[in-house]
């Protein structure tokens, strides 16, 4: 099929059909010498999925950070846009389980250990203070909802078709998403983003139950605060969960492979965080790799060594009624 292509000068949509005769003489002027132009222009099209049919001009799995931003952003240029998310809430890990509960917590914790350990030299004295964990899981998720409830009512404003459930191809046109309220459903689409993100890797022989050993996600939904808690990794995300952790009343230990905390950050900031962390009441293995884990009763017990070869070692965690790993 052949396709016109107009000089920039030229109207990009003309809609409905226009007379050539209506057009400017110095529109027409603009057209090549050897152009022969018809006696209507009609308007163009971009491919938009056909009104009223089942197919999507943009289908996204995932509604994350990166899926919930380019579903909003395809449905405002006017694409016919549907987004599946299988967690039942938008925002991803973001908003769900990373960075909004964990700064919850992080604000939260941090009023709790203030009071205990800072008031008095303050000049303000404080009565009997009580840790109400259910209370303080309940603020957390309070502040989880108002966003991720934000993000849902975006997508209504905006037309998205908002689809609760997990996807997967059928073939390069359609996808089957098994609906979190029961059934299945089968999406057509033109183009596709796959925005699913990441999940956590166990570490081996060690699958998470996230009830002694735990991924970042169930380290922010722990029942009752461990009474030693190992964290494998002194990067951001477990040194942020082990300061909460801690302030709650938590004996934490560090094990990290790398001579420094902070995965990469500037080696000035690293030493001075670990000089507070360490105020806090943290404990750091530093150069040090996790060699073999187990859990034994109420406890999980890792044996370490010094990451350039030392002498074997081992640490445990522990809970009330169960171990716990990081």
């Amino acid at each position: 099929m052949l396709k016109l292509v107009l000089p920039r000068s030229l109207p990009r949509v003309l809609s409905p059909a226009i007379p050539i005769s209506n057009l400017k003489s110095s529109t027409l002027s603009a057209l090549p010498s050897r152009f022969v132009a018809p006696t209507t222009f009609y308007r163009t099209t971009r491919g938009y999925a056909t009104e009223g049919s089942d197919e999507h001009d943009v289908i996204i799995i995932g509604g994350g950070p990166g899926g919930y931003v380019a579903a909003i952003k395809s449905a405002q240029m006017g694409l016919k846009t549907a987004c599946i998310e299988k967690r039942g809430a938008l925002g991803g890990t973001c908003l769900n389980v990373g960075c909004i509960p964990s700064k919850a917590m992080l604000n939260n914790s941090h009023i709790y250990h203030q009071i205990l350990h800072d008031t008095k030299n303050r000049g303000i004295d404080v009565g009997d203070v009580q840790l109400n964990l259910p209370a303080m899981m309940k603020a957390k998720d309070a502040s989880v909802k108002s966003l991720t409830s934000g993000v849902e009512y975006l997508f209504k404003k905006n037309g998205v078709e908002y689809v609760k459930g997990s996807g997967s191809f059928k073939n390069e046109h359609e996808i089957d998403v098994k609906l979190l309220d029961g059934g299945e459903r089968t999406l057509k689409g033109k183009n596709f983003i796959i925005a699913t993100g990441s999940e956590a890797t166990p570490f081996p022989g060690l699958p998470f139950d996230e009830k002694r050993v735990v991924s970042s996600t169930g380290a922010l939904e722990l029942k009752e605060v461990p009474k030693k808690l190992i964290v494998v990794g002194g990067g951001i995300i477990g040194l942020e969960l082990g300061s909460v952790w801690s302030r709650l009343g938590a004996e934490v230990t560090v094990v990290e492979f790398l001579p420094a905390i902070g995965a990469g950050m500037d080696a000035e900031m690293a030493k001075q965080f670990q000089k507070m962390l360490t105020k806090q009441g943290f404990k750091f293995k530093l150069s040090t790799k996790v060699v073999s884990g187990k859990v034994e009763g109420d406890k999980v017990i890792l044996e370490v060594d010094a990451a350039k070869g030392g002498k074997p070692e081992t640490v445990c965690s522990s809970l009330a009624k169960n171990g716990l790993i990081l």
